[in-house]
């Protein structure tokens, strides 16, 4: 099977600490890069730059609004991409956790 560049850009758009945060402010609604920079630590050119790459890799849309730009994820399946690895994250970190506790109880179950 040939993977598409338009997929490994989607992936590359995502891989960013950055980025990624910026998607799942957007999986709350859409937002203007001033309201995306309340509560992250960087410049809005910055930003505004990671938005670029992200929209050009098509995860992001914007939409003019007067004087403001929005900005919105492209589609739920972004979402769910999202939500999809955290989930895989979570069960990998409970199965280290049971991991753990079995090494240091031997195994042994409590009951």
């Amino acid at each position: 099977m040939k993977i598409k560049q338009s997929e490994v850009n989607i992936y590359k758009a995502l891989a960013h600490p950055l980025r990624l945060e910026l998607a799942k402010k957007l999986m709350e609604k859409s937002a203007c890069v001033c309201e995306l920079n309340e509560d992250i630590d960087f410049t809005q050119p910055l930003i505004s730059q990671h938005l670029k790459i992200m929209r050009e890799a098509g995860v992001v849309n914007q939409e003019k609004d007067g004087l403001r730009v929005n900005y919105s994820l492209t589609c739920n399946c972004i979402k769910d991409l999202i939500e999809a690895v955290e989930n895989l994250v979570l069960s990998r970190e409970v199965q280290t956790v049971n991991d753990y506790t079995n090494t240091w109880t031997g195994g042994i179950k409590n009951g």
